[in-house]
This record gives C-alpha cells, structure tokens and sequence, in this order.
C-alpha cells in the first residue's frame, strides 16, 4: 500500500510504502501526485518512505517505479529514500550515482532530516 505524505511544498511528491506495493498503488496514486507536480514545475522533489512494516514490491509495481524514473528522467530535483530495509538502502545507493538528481538514504528515525532536506527548492 502506498499513501501520500501530507504537508509538504508544492515541489515535492510524498509517499510512504506499507505492506506490499503493487503496480495499482503506482498507477493510483505515486504517479497522478508526479504529473500533477511536473504541470507547474520543471523538477519534482520525492521522498519515498519506506517504513517497518513494508513486505515488498509486486513485479507490476517495480516496473512502473523504472517506467516513472525513465519517463521522468530530467526531471528529478531531490529524492529522499527513508528506509532500514538494508537492500532498498544498498540500491538506492547505488543507482543514485546514475540519477540526473540528487539522491540521500535517510533511515527511519532520521525521516524529520529528510523532510527538511526535501524541502529544499531545487530549479523547481
């Protein structure tokens, strides 16, 4: 399940993943919050939160979390993944070196760093 996180600038899509992620969570509510923002800015801000009782992805919702990226791909400002799920982490890291934006780890207890790093405004 996906959920919006509330309270965040204009700038910046918020989401936080519990239980199992499906490719319908994308579709319903991940990727309408980014087009929505990309209408009246160049680039979108993202902080994904992954929180303790996510269970997984489903193999729809990884193909369009690398369908959004790709689609998107200059139009990322910041992307602040929130997760102690040590693989996601470990991913993050690494595909943050390929990104056309800048990308920050933040572990759980460290979400209130990440949403003041988030806010940041970017060439949005």
């Amino acid at each position: 399940m996906m959920e919006l996180i509330p309270n965040l600038p204009d700038h910046v899509v918020g989401v936080k993943a519990t239980g199992r992620v499906t490719a319908a969570d994308y579709e319903q509510v991940l990727i309408p919050a980014i087009e929505e923002t990309l209408r009246s800015h160049k680039k979108v801000n993202c902080l994904y939160q992954i929180d303790e009782a996510f269970e997984g992805f489903d193999a729809g919702a990884v193909w369009d979390d690398t369908k959004t990226g790709l689609a998107h791909l200059f139009s990322w400002g910041r992307v602040a993944c929130v997760t102690d799920v040590e693989w996601i982490r470990k991913a993050a890291k690494a595909f943050g070196f390929f990104w056309h934006g800048h990308v920050r780890v933040f572990s759980n207890n460290e979400f209130e760093e990440a949403v003041d790093w988030i806010k940041e405004n970017l060439e949005v």
